[in-house]
């Protein structure tokens, strides 16, 4: 258990101790499920805490971007609507592949073009 999880179940034992959990609205339904799915375990505890302080992680904003694109491409009808819904798709998905490392970033396909420039300058001298 992390650090920050301890400390949330200690908060969570006193106020239950001194009955500040008694009678809340929801008692004994279950918890709304979390989206986290796609976040890395050990970073579940940090996330909640952010979302909490109502900070949305650029990752977790970019999936729901990308789940209600997906339900706008079902649903639109029209030809150039869902057209212009892909292409944003593809643009969030990129987005979120930069973010998680995978791709290249923009100052990576920068270095790479300047290293095939230099390349093929070399060859040209040759």
């Amino acid at each position: 258990m992390d650090l920050i999880d301890q400390i949330a179940e200690r908060h969570i034992e006193r106020a239950r101790a001194r009955g500040e959990l008694d009678d809340l609205p929801g008692s004994g339904k279950p918890l709304p499920t979390e989206d986290l799915a796609m976040v890395p375990e050990h970073l579940r505890a940090g996330y909640r805490l952010l979302k909490g302080a109502g900070f949305i992680p650029p990752e977790i904003e970019t999936l729901r971007q990308i789940r209600d694109t997906e339900a706008l491409i079902a649903r639109v009808e029209d030809p150039q609507a869902r057209a212009e819904a892909a292409r944003r798709l593809r643009l969030l998905e990129t987005r979120l592949s930069e973010g998680r490392g995978h791709g290249l970033n923009a100052v990576t396909r920068m270095q790479y073009q300047d290293a095939l420039n230099r390349a093929f300058s070399d060859r040209e001298g040759d």
